[in-house]
């Protein structure tokens, strides 16, 4: 009795743990027939255990996956066991679960196989927490993959450092320009790499660290290799939890632009020689030989009007004419000639040769000019001065012509390092996006010549409102 009574308590317990079990716990004999099935079953699959006893396993197995639970039975047949295999299975409402499969065999006393007995446990949980984190991690490592390509070939020099300036990432440009393999580059110090930056862009990356953006239209590198002209932007980047991680310096190599951009200058600067040159050589004989000879002239036309007396009344009133008339083309050809060669600006300097043309102006146009001049107490560059003086010729003509006012303001102010001239007035004004396409009132002339003594020009006209013509020039023009 009492081994009988054990006996009877300990398959108690056993059925006891079966049913309580939240796992299902199933088992089939040699053919695959459901022989029991636990609470924890109907509760997963949906099947009561008067439904499930007695039918196939395939049951519960989704139609997809039956060459599967083939091969599961062949294994278990021949001695196998199945232990911690994840798939699906089918449930009565025909939903999907994510199980997890320990398959054993059953046997009798004497050791032959009567079946198998299942535990299966739903993992569908977990493994839609196991997909978002892995979709997740997916998708971080695409977009990382996308930035790794856009950062490489962005047709542009761009490098990824962390806070120590450390190579996190470069451009192929970036290698392109600078003679650099990104493998040899990668993990290594900025300055490891670039031993000879100028300390002023230390201290830009000092500034770039603690959060600020720094841009540089044009620098400046002297290499041992020879001088490089570079186009710059460092900026700081932030991590995804808002830290900043590092910097971010977008950097173009625009020496060959520069180059061109010499030349370009000094073929013009050349061009502009060769044009006062030629203005000065006219200007010359106009005033040696052209004046001279109108000047003879007159005299000339003097001594016949004093011969003839008063008896010709008529021919000395046609030769009093012919007299003016001379004295007029001669006034005109000595204006001309200043304006095309001004010795004056040579002996007496920027303020009295503006001065002077103003004067000579007023006289040949007809017009009133309001002309204020500081003191300079510093000779300027000869082209400095020259160019200014054009300016203000070439400024007063355009106004005289196009403004339709007789009064003009030019104003010269002077300080240690540079000369501002401004030449307004308060008439039609004109629309300066038309005048530059158009080519006309010598805007492109004023702007090239002011460029090559490295000085600023603003234009600032509006149809109706005047304009104002300022110009920024240096004492000594930078370069030269």
């Amino acid at each position: 009795m009492t081994e009988r009574t054990r006996a009877q308590e300990a398959q108690f317990r056993h059925a006891a743990i079966v049913e309580s079990s939240v796992d299902a716990i199933i088992s089939k004999d040699l053919n695959a027939i459901i022989t029991s099935w636990n609470s924890g079953a109907e509760r997963m699959f949906g099947y009561r255990a008067a439904e499930a006893v007695g039918q196939p396993i395939t049951l519960i197995i989704p139609r997809e996956l039956r060459r599967e639970e083939e091969i599961i039975l062949e294994r278990l047949r021949s001695g196998g066991r199945i232990e911690h295999y994840e798939t699906k299975r089918v449930t009565k409402a025909g939903k999907y679960v994510d199980v997890s499969l320990a398959i054993g065999p059953i046997r009798d006393a004497a050791g032959r196989l009567l079946g198998f007995s299942k535990i299966a446990r739903d993992i569908t949980d977990r493994k839609r927490a196991e997909a978002a984190v892995n979709g997740s991690e997916a998708r971080v490592r695409a977009r990382e993959d996308l930035l790794t390509i856009f950062v490489q070939n962005v047709p542009a020099g761009v490098a990824m450092l962390d806070r120590e300036m450390r190579y996190l990432q470069v451009s192929d440009r970036f290698c392109a320009d600078y003679g650099i393999h990104r493998s040899a580059i990668m993990g290594r110090s900025h300055y490891e790499v670039f031993p000879d930056l100028p300390e002023r862009w230390r201290d830009v990356h000092r500034r770039a660290l603690a959060g600020e953006t720094v841009r540089a239209d044009e620098d400046r590198w002297d290499r041992k290799h020879g001088t490089v002209w570079v186009q710059w932007e460092i900026r700081p980047w932030k991590t995804a939890e808002g830290i900043q991680g590092g910097i971010l310096i977008f950097a173009v190599d625009i020496s060959r632009h520069k180059q061109m951009e010499d030349a370009l200058r000094d073929a013009t600067q050349k061009l502009v020689e060769s044009q006062e040159q030629e203005r000065t050589r006219i200007g010359r004989e106009l005033h040696d030989d052209i004046s001279q000879r109108l000047a003879m002239l007159t005299v000339e036309v003097d001594a016949l009007h004093e011969n003839l007396g008063g008896s010709l009344g008529e021919a000395n009133q046609r030769l009093a004419v012919i007299r003016q008339r001379l004295v007029d083309i001669s006034t005109g050809v000595d204006s001309l000639s200043q304006r095309l060669y001004s010795p004056s600006l040579e002996l007496i300097g920027i303020a009295a040769a503006m001065r002077s043309f103003c004067r000579d102006f007023e006289v040949g146009q007809k017009v009133e000019i309001h002309l204020e001049a500081d003191p300079i107490t510093r000779t300027p560059a000869p082209d400095v001065s020259l160019c200014l003086l054009r300016v203000l010729q070439e400024a007063l003509h355009n106004a005289a012509k196009h403004s339709r006012v007789r009064h003009f303001d030019v104003k010269l102010a002077s300080s240690e390092n540079e000369l501002d001239l401004r030449v307004s007035d308060r008439g039609a004004g004109f629309d300066l996006e038309s005048a530059m396409k158009s080519g006309g009132l010598g805007l492109s002339s004023m702007r090239e010549r002011v460029r090559l003594i490295h000085g600023t020009i603003v234009i600032d006209s509006k149809s109706g409102e005047g304009t104002m013509i300022r110009v920024r020039a240096p004492m000594t023009p930078t370069g030269n």
